[in-house]
């Protein structure tokens, strides 16, 4: 019900952008097509861990499109970052499969319930609904969006001091299920990192489950 709830949300933004003003960052979005959007992946050591980061949040055009999905539930962003997500985990998941038979499963990390409410939806999530149906139907991967749970309200990481982020995420997450992601390997996807704390603490449930973890995130700011 809530993925259905969702969706239909995510239909109805849609649709409102043909016919309501929008935000300048949304407007602006809306113009682009995927090769607008510079694309630079880079692999990072945050918190020693690796950390692959598609896009520069410092760079205009990333900035737009990561800030109409988040604050606007842009539609056409949420389109535009899943095409881009989709061109990198073509290769990515192939290279998986080659030389594993590991289920692979496509998992955003979540907001808490309390924030979904209040915002009424889940930017990343949004952005994989848009993926290609073989990424979510267990073609190539399953997308499991009930694979980990925020168990813990925590304060907005971008309102904290670098030295308070790690504390504020740690123990936010579990893994309801463990047999569900036990000898998979998960791509856990976030839109934003800084310090990496989120996605650390939030691969942490799911690799003591049993799972392989490659942690993504679309724009390191």
């Amino acid at each position: 019900m809530k993925i259905l709830l969702t969706r239909l949300r995510f239909i109805l933004e849609v649709m409102l952008d043909t016919i309501l003003p929008l935000r300048a960052r949304s407007a602006r979005t809306k113009e682009r097509a995927a090769e607008d959007i510079p694309l630079l992946p880079a692999v990072h050591e945050l918190l020693d861990t690796r950390i692959t980061t598609l896009m520069d949040y410092r760079q205009s055009a990333v900035q737009d499109l990561v800030r109409s999905l988040k604050y606007d539930g842009s539609g056409h962003a949420a389109k535009l970052a899943a095409t881009l997500l989709a061109d990198y985990l073509h290769e990515e998941v192939s290279s998986q499969r080659t030389f594993s038979q590991k289920k692979i499963l496509i998992v955003p990390v979540p907001l808490h319930a309390g924030r979904v409410r209040e915002r009424g939806f889940n930017q990343i999530e949004l952005v994989l609904q848009s993926l290609p149906q073989e990424f979510r139907d267990g073609t190539r991967a399953s997308f499991v969006p009930h694979a980990l749970a925020r168990i813990r309200a925590t304060k907005q990481q971008t309102r904290l001091p670098r030295s308070e982020r790690l504390s504020n995420v740690a123990g936010a997450f579990s893994a309801p299920d463990a047999m569900l992601v036990n000898k998979t390997h998960i791509f856990l996807i976030d839109d934003v990192t800084t310090t990496g704390a989120t996605l650390v603490n939030a691969a942490t449930p799911l690799r003591r489950a049993g799972a392989e973890v490659t942690m993504l995130a679309l724009a390191r700011a």
